[in-house]
This record gives C-alpha cells, sequence and structure tokens, in this order.
C-alpha cells in the first residue's frame, strides 16, 4: 500500500486554518434534533457533520438508530447549513443508501473493521467512488488488522482515505472507556505519514468532562483532526448519552485547545519531539502501572508466606528470575547492569510489600 499526499489531498482541499473537525450526534433522533444540531454548528470550525443512522449495539433491545429515513434529514441539513454529512457504514446496502443520499463522508466502525469480510463487501460496494472513507481502529488492539481495512479500501480504488482513532476494548477498568493505547496510532502515523489521522475522544473517555484533555493529547501528537459527538440535549440523547457534549460547550472547548502552527524550520524538530516524548510519558506510564500490580501481587505472596509460616526472602527463587531477566534484557538492547539495578529495587520493594504484609 503506497499512501501518499494524493490521499490526504481531500482534506488539503478543505482549505483549512485549524484542524478538521466533525461533529454531531451520537444518533440521528429525529428530524428537528438533526436540524437543529446542523444549524448550531455551521458558523464554528466543524466542517462536517456526523450522525448514526445505523447503530450496532453489543446487545438487542437497544435503540439500533433510525435508520434510512434519517438520510433524507441530513440531505436537508446539507441544503440548509452547506456542512459535509458523515454516517457509519456496515454493509453493502449502507453504502448504496448512503451514495443515493449524496453523503459526503462514510466511516466504517470499529465492529466491523474486526470482520475483513464485511470490510471488503464495504470496498467492493464502494469500487471507484471519490467519497472520503475513514476507518475506525478495530476494537481489540491489532494494528495489522486495522492496515488491513485501509488496504482493502485502496486496493479498491479508494483515492479519499483517512483513518479514525477511537480506543482499544479492555477487561479492566480504567479512566477510559476505550484505553488510548496512544502507541499503536502513532506507530500507524510512523508508517504512513499521508493518511489522514482523526481522534475519537468520545469513544476513547465516554464522558464529556474528559473530551478536552484528550483532544489536546491527540493535537500534540499531530492528529490531522477530531471527531466529537455533539447533542443539544446530551442527558436525554437515545444513545451514548455520558459521551457528548453541546454544541456551545464544544466552541468552548476549540477556544481553549492549543495547536501548533509550524512557522519556522525548528518546528519540524518540535513537532517530532513532541511525538517521541508523548511516547515515553506512555510508557512510563504503563511501567508505574505494571509495576503497582507486581507489587500486589506481592503482598498476596507475602499473605501466603504468613498463613504458611514461610520466610520472606526466598534466594533460589531470586536468583532464577535475575539470571532469565538479565538474558531477556540482552535481547531487548538493555545491559546486565541496568537489568541488575532495576530488577534489584524491584525486589528490595517486593520485600518490603511482603514484610508489612508478615508484620500486620
Amino acid at each position: 500500500m503506497n499512501i501518499t499526499r494524493e490521499n490526504r489531498k481531500w482534506l488539503d482541499d478543505l482549505n483549512l486554518s485549524h484542524p478538521l473537525v466533525i461533529a454531531g450526534p451520537c444518533s440521528a433522533e429525529t428530524e428537528e434534533q438533526v436540524l437543529k444540531i446542523a444549524h448550531e454548528l455551521k458558523n464554528s470550525d466543524v466542517s462536517i457533520f456526523r450522525a448514526g443512522i445505523w447503530k450496532p449495539r453489543t446487545r438487542p433491545g437497544g435503540f439500533e438508530g433510525v435508520g434510512a429515513i434519517g438520510l433524507k434529514w441530513l440531505q436537508k441539513a446539507k441544503a440548509e447549513t452547506g456542512l459535509m454529512m458523515a454516517i457509519e457504514v456496515a454493509n453493502a446496502a449502507h453504502v448504496k443508501l448512503a451514495l443515493e443520499h449524496d453523503i459526503d463522508v462514510l466511516w466504517i466502525g470499529a465492529r466491523t473493521t474486526v470482520n475483513p469480510f464485511a470490510v471488503q463487501e464495504i470496498a467492493d460496494a464502494l469500487a471507484g467512488s471519490d467519497k472520503i472513507v475513514l476507518v475506525k481502529n478495530p476494537v481489540n488492539p491489532d494494528l495489522a488488522l486495522w492496515i488491513g481495512g485501509v488496504e482493502r479500501l485502496y486496493n479498491a480504488g479508494i483515492k479519499k482515505l483517512g483513518v479514525i482513532h477511537r480506543g482499544f476494548s479492555t477487561y479492566e477498568k480504567t479512566k477510559y472507556r476505550n484505553i488510548p493505547e496512544w502507541q499503536l496510532p502513532i506507530e500507524l502515523q510512523s508508517r504512513f505519514p499521508d493518511l489522514v489521522l482523526i481522534c475519537d475522544p468520545s469513544h476513547i473517555t465516554g464522558r464529556r468532562d474528559m473530551i478536552q484533555e484528550v483532544s489536546q493529547q491527540a493535537l500534540d501528537l499531530n492528529y490531522d483532526g477530531l471527531i466529537i459527538e455533539t447533542h443539544i440535549d446530551p442527558d436525554n440523547a437515545w444513545s451514548d448519552a455520558a459521551q457528548q457534549v453541546t454544541p456551545k460547550v464544544l466552541k468552548q472547548i476549540f477556544t481553549e485547545l492549543k495547536v501548533k502552527k509550524p512557522t519556522v524550520e525548528e518546528d519540524d524538530y518540535n513537532t517530532e519531539m513532541i511525538k517521541l516524548r508523548a511516547s515515553i510519558d506512555i510508557a512510563d506510564s504503563k511501567l508505574l502501572e505494571i509495576l503497582g500490580n507486581r507489587m500486589k501481587v506481592a503482598e498476596q505472596i507475602g499473605a501466603l508466606k504468613k498463613a504458611k509460616n514461610v520466610a520472606v526472602l526466598q534466594n533460589k527463587r531470586w536468583n532464577e528470575i535475575l539470571g532469565k531477566m538479565i538474558l531477556e534484557g540482552e535481547d531487548k538492547g538493555l545491559s546486565e547492569e541496568f537489568i541488575l539495578r532495576i530488577f534489584k529495587a524491584i525486589h528490595q520493594e517486593s520485600i518490603s510489600h511482603q514484610e508489612k504484609i508478615i508484620n500486620s
């Protein structure tokens, strides 16, 4: 796949003086709702209006979208506001209806991206189309699967391409609805620097109060734009109420976001440095999380030793760990001296945690 400047020309043609912003409700609910939101967004930094027409739900019984009738509402909104229109498509039938109603932007959702058969069906239905097509990351952190989705569209002759980073599902409880795993979109950006990269802070956070924070992180990492769910009455939205903001709040977010504008040659260095340092920050946070989890296990071991009246220090086990880590560290380009320093410190902290449990 040879992604070039040509594949992002659609973004350049918008002649924006700011990052691309796609906004609108999670779901199109009524004609009145769609038109009111679109009119409130038309004089802002929003270039593309989004609305869910078909909503894939995890379990049956939830609101699954108004269906094809909503496309007529989007046509009317486009005629009245001049905004481009964007929807999610999950199969060839959706694509056919979207093309018939002159939808400008189609995105493939996270649940669809995991299914190569579905992506290929959409690619075949769009073959030769001049529509803008965006691919959300798959629900699981699989970079190859994400790239594969883009490749299928590229091979079908779709020229106007981009990706949406909406975070990844996890069984762990975190502050995010879907953990960002920033290293994956950063790797994608490194491999395909001309592929338009858009962040979806609404789905990453699941909380409207965190949208600005994640949006700023994305812009600091040189993302091309944001897709933010926006509703006139978020608390009473028919889907994903907690992560939607009002048009007024959205405009406030825009005013507070800091966007780097390259003006001198050194800015290329600064932009790259921000990305690299962000990667370091992410890795450091993961290290702390892993170390915290390791100490919790050490405490469980301490409790077991206390119950069975076993000594804290187990030299044989410690020497086995150290030898293994030295060998694995060498394979990763880490010196023996460094491994010894790090794991001795970890071992001492583990002993301290165990002693507290035993002496409690």
